[in-house]
């Protein structure tokens, strides 16, 4: 029964995530999206289109045994390191602000960076479980650092750092949980951090960023506006509010409102108290899908479930800690809610693998 209870509590609390970040997209971009596409709908509908394919996907994949995804972990990695390939090639990659971080096929525009992310958390789950016995060997790391270096490698040329540090946390956050010796964990810590300052010093645009963070005042018509934007999003909305769809800064003050910053408008709109209560839901999300990966019928499935609850958590703080200036600038989404095909696909599709986990405990418990 209490299996049953957090299947459906689980599919609602994503899908009304979702639907709720289709409705703060159309109100954080209907007018940039008029003003430059000419349709204020432009952004909600391919988030609507994005929802409809998730959606079918965690339906989908919450009934797929997911032990049959050990078997096709490689093709997983193949197909990632593919398409984050893709992005330089001419004619297939599309370039916005400097990036290539999206592909179009078909006419259908992709960003293989948010693929890749799953697809690093199905192979690591299924290696690390495989290799458990050896895990605390140095030999059986080469394989996963490797395959998570090469990922990590394609994504920082684009570049999006955000996204670098994201595969690098799950892929560190994966190894200690597969059982990785206190000595690994403090080696790999250590170079990641180190890795870090070095990103920032090679590229200037991350230097003017870490001066904007320490300071945006200092730039406010510069590399500090975004930041300062934000802050005034986040201000004028005071506890509860200016209402829905009555946010000012979606009038081309706030750069990026309906992706990155779209937590901006919801604090804008629904006040400090909206704002607790998206977060205590992620809480309510990340919580249920942490007991799944305890409870988890074997190895592969706690690893599976984990990586998981671990993107949605590192993903979801990062970002509102960027929008509250508490971290320098990064380009990750809020899960479900912010702008972006391919983001809301993946998560959904991720929360039905963790949906079959659970169903897969209930078999085991029978």
């Amino acid at each position: 029964m209490r299996v049953k209870l957090n299947f459906f509590l689980i599919s609602f609390v994503v899908l009304g995530l979702a639907v709720f970040g289709a409705v703060m997209v159309y109100s954080a971009s209907s007018y940039s999206a008029a003003y430059h596409y000419g349709n204020q709908y432009f952004f909600l509908y391919k988030q609507t289109f994005g929802i409809v394919i998730g959606f079918m996907l965690m339906i989908v994949l919450s009934f797929f045994d997911y032990h049959k995804l050990k078997k096709f972990k490689w093709l997983f990695v193949a197909v990632s390191v593919a398409l984050l390939l893709l992005v330089f090639v001419p004619g297939i990659g599309t370039e916005s602000y400097g990036a290539k971080r999206w592909i179009s096929l078909f006419g259908i525009s992709l960003q293989p960076s948010e693929i890749a992310k799953f697809a690093l958390v199905i192979f690591l789950a299924a290696y690390l479980s495989e290799h458990h016995d050896n895990i605390k060997s140095f030999k059986t790391l080469i394989v996963p650092i490797s395959v998570a270096g090469a990922m990590c490698a394609l994504v920082i040329i684009e570049p999006s750092m955000s996204v670098t540090m994201c595969l690098a946390f799950v892929t560190l956050f994966m190894l200690i949980a597969g059982g990785i010796s206190k000595k690994h964990t403090i080696i790999f810590s250590s170079v990641a951090a180190m890795a870090v300052p070095v990103l920032i010093a090679i590229e200037p645009y991350r230097l003017k960023r870490l001066f904007a963070f320490i300071n945006p005042w200092a730039s406010p018509q510069g590399e500090g506006f975004q930041l300062i934007q934000s802050l005034y999003s986040l201000g004028s909305g005071g506890w509860f509010g200016v209402g829905l769809f009555n946010s000012r800064q979606k009038y081309l003050f706030l750069p990026f409102a309906e992706s990155d910053f779209i937590f901006s408008v919801i604090g804008e709109e629904f006040g400090l108290v909206g704002c607790i209560l998206l977060m205590m839901t992620f809480v309510l999300l990340i919580t249920l899908l942490v007991k799944i990966a305890l409870n988890a019928p074997d190895r592969f499935g706690a690893l599976l479930a984990g990586g998981i609850a671990f993107i949605i958590a590192i993903q979801t703080i990062l970002n509102i800690a960027v929008v509250t200036g508490s971290i320098p600038p990064t380009g990750l989404p809020l899960p479900f809610i912010s702008s972006g095909g391919t983001s809301v696909m993946m998560f959904m599709a991720g929360i039905g693998l963790c949906l079959n986990v659970l169903r897969q405990h209930k078999k085991a418990a029978i």
